[in-house]
C-alpha cells in the first residue's frame, strides 16, 4: 500500500513551508495555511522509517469533524478540507504554550505523582489517588510550545503570566475555552462508549481574536479509555483498555526502543505496518462512529496537488 511520507509542493502565492514530525504546512500569501496530514508516524520524538497507509486521512478527518463540532464554543482556523488529507485555514499567530487538560491521573502525570510529586504545573494534587483515577474536576496543565527539536516543558499559569508569554486577559480565555472544549469532547466520547482522558489544544490570534488551531481530539493528541469495564479495571488496579497510539509505543518498547541514543528502531515489516494501519482505522471508527472510507492511494501527491490548486483558484 502507498503511504505519503514527504511532500514538496509549490502552490501559487506560497510564501513558506514547514515540515513537522507528521504535518507539512504550506503558507499561502502569508494569510492561509495548507496543512497536509502525511502518513508519517512518530513516537518518542522520533519519526519512524515507514509511513502508515491512511493514517493522515484518518487524523485529518477526525480533526475536521471535531473542529466543526466545537465551532460554537470558540472560532477555529479551519476553512475547508479540499482533500481527505488536507485542511486549509486561516493563518494565526500561535501562542507559545499548549493547553493540556487532564480528566484522569495517568501517563506522565501519574509517573510524577508516583515519585512523590503533589503539584503539576502549579495545580495541587491530593494525596491518596491511584493510577487512572478521575479528578474531581478536569485540570489544566500547560506546557511551553517547544521549538523544533526540543521537548515541551511543563509550566504553571503563574510562570506563563510572569514571563509574559500570554496576557492575563488572553490566558483567562484560553483556560475557559480549554475546559469547555474538553467538556464537549467528553460528552461526544461518552456517546461512543469512550472516556476522553486527556488531550491538548493549541490556540492562536488573528486580528485581535483568539482561534483554536491545529488538530483536536485525534488519537495522536488525545488519550481515550473504553468506558465499558473502566470501573472494574480501576478497582482491580488493572491497566485500562486504551484508544490512542500507545500501542505503537508499546511495540517499540517491547523491541528495545525508547528513542534513546544508540537504540535502533525495530524492523517495520509489511505485517507490522498493515497492523498499525488497521488499528488506526479501528480508532477512527470508534471515535467518530462512522465507517472509514479509504481514499484512492494510486497517486496521492497528484491528487492532493490538484485538489488544493482547485480550491485556491476558486477562492
Amino acid at each position: 500500500m502507498n503511504a505519503l511520507t514527504k511532500t514538496n509542493f509549490h502552490f501559487d502565492g506560497q510564501t513558506n513551508v514547514y515540515h513537522g514530525k507528521v504535518r507539512d504546512v504550506y503558507t499561502v500569501k502569508n494569510d492561509l495555511l495548507v496543512m497536509i496530514a502525511t502518513d508519517r508516524i512518530s513516537a518518542f520524538d522520533v519519526v519512524l522509517p515507514k509511513g502508515i497507509p491512511y493514517k493522515g486521512q484518518m487524523l485529518n478527518q477526525i480533526a475536521a469533524k471535531f473542529l466543526d463540532a466545537t465551532a460554537d464554543i470558540v472560532p477555529n482556523w479551519k476553512l475547508a478540507t479540499p482533500d481527505p488529507m488536507v485542511t486549509v485555514g486561516l493563518r494565526c499567530e500561535g501562542f507559545p504554550v499548549e493547553m493540556i487538560v487532564r480528566g484522569y491521573l495517568c501517563g506522565s502525570a501519574w509517573r510524577a505523582y508516583k515519585s512523590g510529586v503533589r503539584e503539576i504545573c502549579g495545580v495541587p494534587i491530593p494525596d491518596g489517588m491511584r493510577e487512572n483515577q478521575r479528578f474531581a474536576q478536569a485540570i489544566v496543565t500547560p506546557t511551553t510550545k517547544a521549538e523544533q527539536g526540543w521537548h515541551d516543558e511543563d509550566i504553571s499559569k503563574e510562570e506563563i503570566l510572569k514571563q509574559g508569554l500570554v496576557s492575563p486577559e488572553d490566558y483567562e480565555l484560553l483556560e475557559k475555552y480549554t475546559l469547555a472544549l474538553f467538556q464537549r469532547g467528553t460528552e461526544i466520547a461518552a456517546k461512543r462508549g469512550l472516556i476522553l482522558v486527556d488531550t491538548k489544544y493549541e490556540f492562536g490570534k488573528r486580528d485581535g481574536k483568539i482561534y483554536l488551531i491545529d488538530e483536536i481530539h485525534t488519537p495522536d493528541s488525545s488519550r481515550y479509555f473504553y468506558a465499558d469495564g473502566y470501573e472494574a479495571r480501576f478497582k482491580k488496579g488493572e491497566a485500562q483498555k486504551q484508544l490512542s497510539k500507545e500501542f505503537v509505543r508499546e511495540w517499540l518498547m517491547d523491541n528495545g526502543f525508547q528513542g534513546k541514543a544508540g537504540q535502533q528502531v525495530p524492523e517495520m515489516t509489511e505485517e507490522i505496518v498493515t497492523g498499525i494501519s488497521e488499528r488506526y482505522i479501528e480508532l477512527f471508527e470508534n471515535i467518530t462512529g462512522e465507517i472509514f472510507e479509504k481514499a484512492s492511494v494510486e497517486n496521492i501527491e497528484k491528487r492532493i496537488e490538484q485538489n488544493v490548486k482547485t480550491y485556491l483558484t476558486d477562492l
